[in-house]
């Protein structure tokens, strides 16, 4: 397998070391914590499923579908863009229905990128991210992920020394993995720079509904000019709890969606028709579940702030997203975040994501996502404190732990 071009470009995914070492804890009776992957356990909406059963079955469903989407879920995302951040779309021109975002990602990758290109990706991100454009034959150079003036800094110093000039930048508010939300400020000086120096933007959106402040996130279509860069990826999986229903949607500039079209009209029929239709009742229904799912997270969230840190782990609050990035523990931070991870399965009963998994500058932190419930959360906490009261004892022969000063 190593001989083959596009998988040697990629490096080993560090997540399924850490999946396999879950599978071989369980497999071994060891009832473990699943806080690694942000996999929603909620259920999806009610008159969601309900609709996807009224469909299923009915005469032309089980026919091809759209590769582009079905006008009905095309026009749903556009009067969902409208009531929610104020942008109007056209659903002919500026929507595409993607089989999630991840897969949108990469099939945009696929339909700008030539061999060479240079892409700027923020270091940590959501591995689709930099790994689109890798297998698409791009280069990637790292910038902040913080939405500060340092990032401005760092765009403007890979224009004047990239060669070739990098033809896109990543963004991604709320961020994935690292909870950060950027300002409508932020997106109209990103698009002012984008605009300027001629690079295109893709946005990810996907956890725009995950947030616990008054203030929802905003897209960057919001600001002036952006249908002439951008970009936006967005997904029913975590808003309404449908990851494994692959729904996600590309939205703005309309000759990147024409582009991502002609790809993916290559590549795939679209998604199975009944869940398009129920995906459009998800988008056009009641929002009454998508606050309770705010309200569940948010539970969760300050439920793992107490938990943890009364256990001894202090957890950075997150104001966004299903996810906390944390700092991994002083005294274990020089075994890297992988090795840390490991021991939390082995010695705690706990499994996180490393934050090595998301680019060599998240090394130092790990990923813990709200996908259990409050009991189950307080028990992880549980299993960690007693990790941490006797790992002086129990690991002295097998790594060695930094003293505090």
């Amino acid at each position: 397998m190593s001989d083959f071009h596009r998988v040697r470009r990629l490096p080993p995914y560090v997540f399924e070391q850490v999946n396999k070492l879950k599978a071989k804890a369980r497999a071994g009776g060891a009832d473990i914590i699943d806080l690694g992957m942000g996999n929603p356990d909620l259920p999806a909406p009610r008159h969601v499923i309900d609709k996807l059963v009224e469909t299923v079955g009915k005469p032309r469903t089980d026919r091809y579908s759209a590769s582009k989407g079905i006008a009905g879920l095309r026009r749903a995302q556009a009067g969902y863009y409208g009531r929610r951040f104020g942008v109007k779309l056209d659903p002919e021109t500026q929507v595409v229905v993607t089989l999630g975002s991840k897969e949108g990602f990469a099939n945009m990758a696929q339909a700008i990128t030539a061999p060479g290109d240079v892409v700027l990706v923020p270091n940590p991100s959501y591995p689709i991210h930099a790994f689109g454009f890798l297998m698409a034959g791009g280069v990637i150079r790292s910038v902040p992920i913080e939405p500060t003036p340092d990032f401005f800094v760092a765009l403007e110093r890979a224009i004047v020394h990239s060669i070739p000039k990098p033809i896109a930048v990543v963004v991604c508010y709320p961020s994935n993995p690292t909870a950060m939300v950027a300002s409508l400020d932020f997106y109209k000086d990103l698009v002012l720079f984008a605009r300027k120096h001629e690079i295109f933007v893709l946005s990810d959106v996907a956890y725009a509904e995950v947030y616990f402040e008054d203030e929802p996130p905003p897209s960057i279509l919001q600001a002036p000019g952006a249908f002439d860069v951008a970009v936006e990826f967005s997904s029913l999986s975590k808003t309404f709890s449908m990851a494994g229903w692959r729904m996600g949607f590309a939205v703005g500039n309309e000759r990147l969606l024409a582009a991502l079209a002609r790809v993916k009209s290559y590549l795939d029929y679209g998604a199975y028709t009944p869940i398009q239709v129920a995906a459009a009742a998800a988008l056009n229904g009641p929002e009454d579940c998508i606050r309770e799912m705010r309200a569940t997270y948010k539970r969760r969230r300050d439920v793992m702030i107490e938990s943890f840190g009364a256990a001894g782990w202090p957890i950075d609050k997150p104001s966004a997203s299903m996810f906390a990035w944390t700092p991994v523990p002083e005294r274990f931070r020089h075994l890297g975040s992988l090795e840390f991870s490991k021991l939390l399965i082995e010695k705690a009963d706990v499994a996180v994501a490393p934050g090595i998994g998301f680019g060599e500058h998240g090394d130092d932190f790990v990923r813990l996502a709200l996908v259990e419930n409050e009991q189950r959360i307080r028990q992880a906490a549980r299993g960690i404190r007693r990790f941490f009261d006797t790992a002086d004892d129990t690991l002295h022969n097998v790594v060695k732990l930094k003293q505090p000063a």
